[in-house]
């Protein structure tokens, strides 16, 4: 009888627990989907309906047409072309650079081995604001300025990244790359056929960290970038979102200048934000295993 009150005991209590576990997961998802709702429920609302009090959170005026307005204010296309085409660059050259600086220094023992991976950390503690002014002057120099070369080449490896898959790769057994011998492969062939198949977790993980910080980055294309066709998409949101430049400056209209308001600007929001929401659920798997990879070797 005794056991019979203990076992119903310990069910009770562990249903009381899950279902306080339900009630703070559910509290911690309305947090983060509340503002994303009303972000996408004020770019189909009218402008009059914006500032509303109380909040409209249901549009009462529905306007989809407030998506055309938006592209038709600023070549919106272009934009998102340039930030597509900076974010794969950086993250192909990003996943190439890190990927054999890791492997160099996770498999191989070299003279100075040890002093270049302190180096490397060692620029970690380098605050970006003291790297800026010497930053512009090589990109100057250079003739990098107005060009995606002078937003893809600084970004093109990362101290962190290294460090990354530097400490994966460290944690592959060497009984791999033994048998990678035996089989005929060289150190090309074992990074190409054994090392980089068994690594998706970690690049995956790359993947995303470098495609949100090349999406949202819009502070560097604001130093190196003088023409607007070169813009990417985040730049061009923060300069209408903080009224920095006209809607006439950047292609509209003045009937169009008077509609950018906004309603228009959670508009350009939800277009900004749509690829990396697209994105995300098809490396979800990999980006979980691999920040846990990183927890744990870490």
């Amino acid at each position: 009888m005794q056991r019979t009150r203990r076992s119903t005991a310990h069910l009770a209590i562990g249903l009381i627990q899950q279902a306080l576990l339900y009630i703070v997961v559910t509290l911690g998802l309305l947090v983060f989907c509340i503002p994303v709702y009303y972000m996408v429920s004020t770019s189909f609302k009218a402008e009059s309906e914006v500032f509303a009090m109380p909040i409209h959170w249901i549009p009462h005026q529905f306007r989809p047409s407030n998506y055309p307005e938006a592209f038709a204010a600023a070549p919106f296309a272009r934009y998102f072309y340039n930030s597509v085409v900076v974010a794969i660059a950086v993250v192909l050259a990003t996943l190439f650079f890190s990927a054999l600086a890791g492997y160099g220094f996770a498999k191989f023992s070299f003279p100075g081995q040890r002093i270049a991976f302190l180096f490397v950390l060692s620029t970690m503690m380098i605050p970006f604001q003291v790297l800026l002014i010497p930053l512009y002057v090589v990109v100057y120099g250079l003739g990098w300025t107005n060009s995606y070369a002078g937003l893809i080449i600084p970004g093109a490896i990362s101290a962190f990244n290294v460090i990354l898959m530097k400490t994966f790769f460290a944690g592959l057994p060497n009984e791999l790359e033994e048998a990678g011998r035996v089989d005929g492969l060289g150190v090309f062939g074992i990074f190409t056929r054994i090392t980089l198949p068994l690594s998706k977790p970690i690049l995956a993980t790359i993947t995303l960290f470098v495609i949100v910080g090349m999406w949202n980055n819009w502070f560097g294309p604001s130093l190196f970038l003088e023409s607007k066709e070169k813009w990417p998409i985040a730049l061009y949101l923060k300069q209408i979102i903080n009224n920095a430049v006209s809607p006439t400056e950047i292609g509209a209209s003045s009937e169009q200048a008077s509609q950018i308001a906004a309603s228009v600007k959670s508009t350009a929001m939800v277009l900004t934000s749509l690829p990396i929401i697209c994105i995300y659920p098809f490396v979800q798997r990999y980006f979980v295993q691999g920040m846990m990879i990183g927890a744990v070797k870490g």
